[in-house]
This record gives structure tokens, C-alpha cells and sequence, in this order.
């Protein structure tokens, strides 16, 4: 049966943002919310762990459970680059990774057995060498069990959570380790957190959730509970490996905090520069990252996602400047990345009226369009009328 490992980093981006104040971890702190996002708190230390405060509290309760709470200025883009350099260093033994946040990610261990040792205790030692950096190592069939397992770990020693015995594992376990699920937490019943009402009901445990019948946490949760209980149950749905792609971004150091004209002409150098790599091979952009380093502490990154896939210099000019105006605070860089490609087409629209093939075309590039804005883990409210297929 397939294995799935987990590489946990507790607090990654919370120590990426401290920088060399590692001594502030034994405190009360927590990153505080960006200026022009909802205002919740990120990661937390254990000090405010202890007294109820939690990633994805709001700030306002946050306070009020610790006031003597430390907020830190987040810093996403130098944690997203960190944890990229442990991800490259992961798939260069060979893993097929999964990660959709720094500081955890899943690869199928199994097929890794051949080629170091035969064992899963020889590719787990091949995974702390290649890391190289403290993580907590879980192993179980399914990616929850294998979460869980991992946040279990104690020291250096891999937790390995044999397969049929996933859920008696997690029973004894608590319902908060439900939080590391955005799909299960998402403001699941009438706006509030469902973790802190399955508690509020008395259910505290893993085991608790799982022994509850379908029909009633259907009725009471909706699609949250029931995918909370399946995890509880020790199912998972299967690993969704990121795709090899080739990293293309480039950075611009400002001499000083510049602003308006200045500031979009510094955009259009880096678009120009993005336009000559030869990595690109021709390629259209679908998806970009716009990012900055402020001034100060901290610092910021947008994804914008084009209505078409397009290398037109100007039309990315026009969808990304916009974005610039978001900025809350003098910056000393700028970056620009490739999140992912569209084909290499041509930009011309056509004007004929738009017979079926056209129509399809245009129907599938929607798709992707989507697929790149929402992402894989998209929590768009759905109302159905009717469901018809629709090969691309």
C-alpha cells in the first residue's frame, strides 16, 4: 500500500519573519495580518498557542485572549523563497511533492524504497540529509494520518503509522488538528470556526467526530463536517503532486523609495527583462507573481491572473501596474515571476464570428483561466442548474 510523507516545519514563516530574533519565540508573539487582507493573525508561537490564540484567529479576539500579544510584520516572500529551496531540494531525490503552504509538504515515500535502501527508514534518512534543516517526518497511509503523525513527533525520529490502524491513531487526537485543513476550517458553519464549534459541542477528539453519524453532521455542517469526519475516519483524498516547472523571475534593487512614474517604469524594465529570458521558449504568460521588500520590515506579493494567456508586452503592463497602487508602504525591491505558461499563440483576436471550434477553444481557455485564479483548493460557492461534459 502506498505511503505518504509528511515534512513538517512548525512556525516556518513565523521564523522566516523573525530573522535573527529567535529569542522572541519563547514570547507571546504572532505575524500580524497584512495591511489590505482580512485581519487575522498567522502563525503563532507556542506561548500564544498556550493561552488560545491560534493561526487564523482575528485580531481583535487575538488581543483580547493575550494582550500582552507581539505582532511581527510578515514577510511572504522571503518565506515562500525559503521553503522553495527545501521543495527543490526534496524533488532532487527524486519526490514527487505536494505542498500548498510553506512549512509542510507530502511525497509517496514508497516508490523512493529502491533507490535508498529498500526501506522507508533509508529514504527518510536520504529526506533529513537532503532538508537539512529541523523537521518533524510522519508516515501513514493517507496525508492527514501522515500530518497528524508528524505533529506527534518528539526529537529526530520519524513517526511511521502502519496501514489499518489510521483510525485508531487519530482517535485519542485533537479536533484542532482539523485547522491545518483550510477546506474543512472555511468558516464552515453560519461563519464560524468549525473546529471551536464540534468543541463547543462537546467533541473533542478525532474519535468523537468520526463515531458521529454521516446523516447528522451532513445536516449540521454541510460539506465541511462531512469532509472533517472523513479525515477523522483516516481517509484522504489522493496526492496532488506539484508539476515541474522552470523557476523565471527576476528582481529589481531601487536605489531609493521610489513612487508613481517611477515605480511603473520600474515594473516595465522587469516586464522586458521576464520577456527575454530564453527559458521561456516562446511561452505566454497565464499566471504572474508581482512582489516587493519594503522599506522598513516586511514584505508583499500579489498573483494576478490574465484573462488570456498572453506575451504582449503592454497587456501585462495594464494588468499588473493596477496592482502597484496596493502597495502600503515605500519599497526597496520589486519582483516579477512566472507562476505558470499558456501556450506560445499569438495575441491577435479574431473577428469573424466565432464558429464551434472557435467557441470551444475559447470555452477551454476559460478553464485554465479559472483553474489558475482558484487554484486547486477553490471554495467558490457552487448552484448548479445542470452538468454536461466538457473535454478540453
Amino acid at each position: 500500500m502506498p505511503m505518504v510523507a509528511c515534512i513538517s516545519m512548525p512556525r516556518f514563516a513565523l521564523t522566516t519573519a523573525l530573522g535573527g530574533r529567535k529569542e522572541l519565540l519563547r514570547e507571546a508573539v504572532a505575524l500580524s495580518p497584512e495591511p489590505d487582507r482580512e485581519q487575522v493573525v498567522g502563525e503563532v508561537s507556542g506561548a500564544a498557542e498556550a493561552v488560545g490564540v491560534h493561526a487564523g484567529m482575528r485580531l481583535g479576539e487575538a488581543l483580547a485572549r493575550c494582550p500582552d500579544l507581539r505582532l511581527i510584520a510578515a514577510d511572504p516572500e522571503g518565506a515562500a523563497s525559503s521553503w522553495e529551496a527545501v521543495l527543490g531540494r526534496l524533488e532532487a531525490i527524486g519526490a514527487a511533492v505536494e505542498s500548498r503552504h510553506v512549512g509542510e509538504a507530502y511525497f509517496e515515500a514508497t516508490g523512493l524504497r529502491r533507490l535508498y535502501g529498500g526501506n522507508l527508514e533509508g529514504v527518510l534518512a536520504r529526506v533529513r540529509r537532503s532538508v537539512a534543516m529541523p523537521a518533524r517526518i510522519g508516515v501513514a497511509p493517507s496525508r492527514f494520518c501522515a500530518f497528524a503523525a508528524a505533529a506527534r513527533v518528539r526529537g529526530r525520529r520519524a513517526r511511521i503509522v502502519p496501514a489499518g490502524v489510521e483510525r485508531a491513531f487519530l482517535a485519542p487526537l485533537p479536533i484542532t488538528l482539523l485547522r491545518a485543513r483550510p477546506e474543512v476550517v472555511a468558516r464552515g458553519s453560519r461563519g464560524m470556526d468549525l473546529c471551536a464549534v464540534l468543541e463547543r459541542l462537546g467533541v473533542r477528539t478525532l474519535g468523537e467526530l468520526g463515531a458521529l453519524a454521516q446523516a447528522d453532521v451532513a445536516d449540521r455542517f454541510g460539506r465541511p463536517g462531512l469532509r472533517a469526519r472523513e479525515l477523522a475516519r483516516g481517509l484522504d483524498t489522493p496526492l496532488e503532486p506539484r508539476p515541474f516547472r522552470v523557476g523565471l523571475s527576476e528582481h529589481l534593487d531601487l536605489p531609493e523609495a521610489v513612487t508613481g512614474q517611477q515605480l511603473e517604469r520600474s515594473l516595465e524594465l522587469l516586464i522586458d527583462r521576464l520577456l527575454a529570458r530564453p527559458e521561456r521558449r516562446g511561452r505566454s504568460f497565464r499566471k504572474l507573481r508581482l512582489g516587493a521588500r519594503f522599506v522598513e520590515q516586511g514584505t508583499w506579493r500579489r498573483e494576478v491572473t490574465m484573462r488570456e494567456a498572453t506575451a504582449a508586452r503592454e497587456r501585462l503592463r495594464l494588468a499588473l501596474s493596477p496592482r502597484l497602487a496596493e502597495l502600503p508602504a515605500p519599497v526597496d525591491q520589486l519582483g516579477l515571476a512566472a507562476i505558470s505558461f499558456g501556450p506560445p499563440a499569438a495575441d491577435q483576436l479574431s473577428f469573424r464570428a466565432p464558429d464551434e471550434i472557435e467557441r470551444r477553444k475559447r470555452l477551454g481557455e476559460a478553464l485554465r483561466q479559472t483553474r489558475a485564479a482558484a487554484g486547486p483548493d477553490s471554495r467558490i460557492p457552487e448552484r448548479r442548474l445542470i452538468l454536461t461534459p466538457f473535454p478540453e
